[in-house]
């Protein structure tokens, strides 16, 4: 990245034209009978709306007419490959369980990487009207006309921890053994809420969560919450502290500090 940073402050104001952009193709449709479909085969259910689909066209669109030589990764359309070291990965309605049932934590998540790194991500609450932006280890968060900068809470005992995922049951993103080794954590800590998707994450780089544990995630998912994670002072990890992606599972800690995420290790890791 360093032979490019010059290049990084106009990456983040595009990255805000992008976000711009997912916000005119989902809010009109949030709330207001969005056409829903199931990508799951058999029993499964995987829902897409057409919100989802819209957005990420034009995004893809965006990208290719400003940076045609950078790469795409999104949910919907699968992968183009670019020609330089950058690539924008793109989810634009993380949590559209959350979207379909009219919950206001469903996010577009944007993130742009160098050499498959992550270095700036974007988490967008259009309907909120909330924005957090992590990169070069710093996370501004922005509501509205107020803007300012994101630090973690600081806790580091996990008895005071608030503790989030979206989905702990074997029906919903963990097997058994992360269903159990989740229930240690969470009995563990002060306070546990369910289904805040990516809002969750955000939540944790402004103080208001400690601890967000979650499995079965894509790089959609996840790579876009890395910047905004540790800009705001956070660690983010899969469960045996490796870089998020070097699992099979889709793994993600993220902590508020180093210490709060070195205990959830240990509990994790514990045998029920």
């Amino acid at each position: 990245m360093a032979a490019d940073s010059d290049y990084i402050s106009e990456f983040i104001s595009f990255a805000h034209v992008l976000a711009d952009a997912a916000r005119c193709e989902t809010l009109p449709i949030f709330r207001n009978a969005a056409v829903v479909s199931n990508k799951a085969k058999g029993s499964d259910y995987d829902p897409v709306t057409n919100a989802d689909r819209e957005a990420e066209r034009v995004l893809r669109k965006l990208i290719q007419t400003h940076y045609p030589e950078h790469g795409i990764l999104g949910e919907e359309f699968g992968e183009r490959e670019g020609k330089s070291q950058w690539r924008w990965v793109l989810d634009p309605i993380d949590g559209t369980r959350a979207f379909v049932c009219g919950v206001a934590s469903w996010a577009t998540l944007i993130a742009l990487e160098c050499d498959g790194e992550p270095v700036l991500g974007l988490i967008d609450q259009p309907f909120t009207d909330e924005r957090w932006v992590g990169v070069m280890r710093e996370t501004r968060y922005k509501r509205s006309d107020n803007e300012g900068g994101c630090l973690t809470s600081g806790v580091t005992d996990l008895a005071k921890a608030r503790l989030s995922t979206t989905d702990p049951r074997r029906a919903g993103f963990f097997n058994l053994d992360e269903e159990r080794a989740f229930a240690r954590v969470a009995e563990r800590a002060q306070i546990c809420r369910f289904s805040l998707d990516a809002y969750g994450y955000a939540l944790l780089a402004m103080g208001e969560l400690d601890l967000v544990i979650e499995s079965g995630l894509q790089r959609h998912d996840y790579a876009a919450l890395i910047p905004v994670i540790e800009g705001a002072g956070g660690v983010i990890t899969n469960w045996r502290g490796e870089v998020a992606g070097t699992d099979t599972r889709g793994e993600i800690l993220a902590a508020a500090t180093s210490d709060l995420h070195r205990e959830a290790l240990g509990v994790l890791g514990a045998q029920g």
